[in-house]
């Protein structure tokens, strides 16, 4: 049976929270970790496919392994890092390092990755048409609103020829820095766990892997247009608050993530909407 903690809004709203008061109190730029590595290895993951990698470690490779491995599945992108900052959970995996880099910059966190586990290409789908180019003049899609992943959706746009960005423009990228567009193409920026609900209601959306997978789209089949795997800089990883990478556990748990039989796992699970990056 899963082990696995789903938590609710209101209840991530309060780790937010406490989290956020925290902060204030604590010595300005610490980043100390615990030194405690006694227990479970608590691990915050978004729902699909991490919360399912990881059940699967806990499966059928983390006994073998003397680990005991609790899941926490969290479904936004804020609460994981807020959450293994604050020593809530031992862990997570759920992100990627341009969305880490912006992440702990723009508030003052302290997580780093351990180990790269597999890749979610970011994707475009529409439930009115079959192809990017039967987009029609004037058609709205739907983006994620964060930095980062906003700044990657425009980057797909634009490799498959929809619009044209600024010469040089980074992981900050908006619809400001779109110097062509040909289809005179309007964006609406939600947040990202939001843009799957928004098929019906848009022409097409942007849609991250996670997001796509969990809401019964198949990547690999259904997107009109799919990121490269190819020196791609988005593969997701398992990641703690800096000081913990010397943890036992993580560096068991790091091991197994990328042993054969959890490359087997994600292959055959997921036929090509996640692809292993080891």
């Amino acid at each position: 049976m899963r082990n696995t903690a789903k938590l609710t809004t209101a209840v991530l709203a309060a780790g937010a929270l406490t989290f956020a008061l925290s902060a204030c109190g604590s010595d300005k730029g610490s980043s100390s970790a615990s030194s405690d590595y006694s227990g479970p290895l608590v691990v915050a993951a978004s729902p699909t496919p991490h919360a399912e990698i990881l059940d699967y470690v806990k499966d059928h490779l983390a006994k073998k392994a003397g680990l005991d491995l609790e899941v926490k599945e969290f479904t936004d992108y804020v609460t994981p890092n807020t959450a293994t900052e604050d020593g809530s959970v031992g862990a997570n995996y759920f992100q990627n390092q341009p969305y880490l880099d912006d992440f702990n910059k723009k508030n003052g966190t302290h997580i780093v990755p351990v180990v790269t586990v597999h890749l979610e290409p970011l994707g475009l789908y529409s439930h009115k048409v079959k192809s990017a180019d039967a987009l029609k003049s004037g058609a709205t899609i739907a983006v994620p609103n964060d930095s980062v992943n906003e700044a990657r959706a425009l980057k797909l746009l634009a490799a498959n020829g929809l619009i044209t960005l600024k010469s040089g423009v980074g992981n900050e990228a908006t619809p400001a820095d779109i110097t062509k567009n040909p289809k005179n193409l309007k964006f609406k920026e939600l947040e990202a766990a939001q843009t799957p609900r928004s098929l019906d209601d848009v022409d097409a959306a942007v849609i991250n892997g996670n997001y796509a997978i969990s809401s019964g789209l198949k990547p690999a089949k259904d997107a009109l247009v799919l990121e490269s795997a190819t020196n791609n800089p988005y593969g997701n990883f398992l990641a703690v608050k800096k000081g913990n990478e010397k943890d036992p556990r993580v560096k068991k748990l790091a091991k197994l993530l990328t042993s054969p039989e959890v490359k087997k796992f994600i292959e055959d699970k997921y036929a090509g909407s996640v692809i292993p990056s080891f």
